[in-house]
């Protein structure tokens, strides 16, 4: 597994990453959240051996990142915050530069250029100057590169950063088919990509851990967690409404002057049943949804409530 103990990072005299501990096993894909600052970055790159820790310490699959440098970075395909590259190479000799780095010879080399160029769609772009690609497309040879040498261990900094929301979804695929046997760590802005993907997320701020849990537990936080909302308020019953099972109350909607909301009993998804109560009463309802963003309260939540 991947695990961290106490891992911290002083710079300048402030504290960069404060006394963090995990751990990533076989098929998990933990997600590191947090503002610009919060240390995310600097995390990745203490496992991935490019700065030491202060204090604590880590490993990978044993390998200790500062006693075992070497082949814990073996067992690692990384993806930086900003890609390093030579821009004056082209994404094929790019990956065989990369290939050659990592000992591969021969077949075995051409057989995984290939299978990383197919992996990431790179195949139209593989003999032009990496300077001369867009951002999305350089962030697609980084993750190629990462994936080269078929790691264990992926860590991976941003890694739909400058993609469009076809290659986002993609590039979550196929690092969701990748995670099956591998340990996976990402950091990323995009809380959706958090949920879609991470089977436990870690909320950082200032360098210090605000939560760690499943994006699920952290929904479920909320609230607003299963809640329905119906407008207009004239159209519906609400003794009806909270009669039915699982309704915990009815609220106005903020900032609507026509809606409300129904609230859930812990535990309870009552969509369904409002639906069928609505469609049998024949209400004339305009609006009848579901709270799909209870991920994205709750971290911002946790984020106002932690202290800087």
């Amino acid at each position: 597994m991947i695990e961290a103990k106490q891992l911290t990072r002083h710079l300048v005299g402030r504290t960069v990453v404060d006394s963090l501990s995990f751990q990533v096993k076989q098929g998990e894909v933990l997600g590191l959240l947090g503002p610009n600052g919060a240390g995310k970055t600097t995390t990745l790159k203490m496992l991935a051996s490019f700065l030491p820790p202060s204090q604590g310490g880590a490993s990978i699959m044993g390998m200790d990142i500062i006693t075992h440098q070497r082949q814990a970075q073996r067992l690692i395909g990384y993806l930086p915050e900003s890609s390093p590259f030579y821009g004056d190479m082209t994404v094929r000799g790019f990956l065989e530069f990369i290939a050659s780095v990592r000992n591969y010879r021969g077949a075995q080399k051409r057989s995984c250029i290939a299978q990383a160029i197919e992996r990431l769609d790179l195949g139209g772009v593989d003999r032009r100057p990496i300077e001369t690609l867009s951002k999305g497309l350089k962030r697609r040879v980084g993750l190629a590169q990462a994936i080269l040498h078929e790691p264990a261990v992926l860590i991976l900094d941003e890694p739909t950063d400058g993609l469009d929301p076809q290659q986002q979804q993609r590039v979550l695929e196929m690092i969701g088919g990748l995670a099956q046997d591998r340990r996976v760590i990402i950091s990323t802005h995009q809380l959706k990509d958090a949920q879609a993907l991470c089977t436990h997320v870690l909320l950082i701020k200032g360098g210090r851990s605000v939560a760690s849990s499943t994006p699920q537990e952290l929904a479920s936080r909320s609230r607003l967690h299963n809640a329905v909302y119906l407008a207009p308020m004239q159209a519906v019953d609400p003794l009806a409404l909270v009669m039915l099972p699982g309704v915990a109350r009815i609220e106005r909607t903020p900032n609507s002057l026509d809606a409300i909301t129904v609230l859930a009993k812990p535990g309870s998804v009552i969509f369904p049943l409002i639906r069928c109560l609505v469609a049998e009463r024949q209400w004339p309802v305009e609006r009848l949804e579901a709270e799909l963003d209870c991920f994205a309260s709750v971290y911002r939540q946790l984020m106002d409530e932690a202290p800087q």
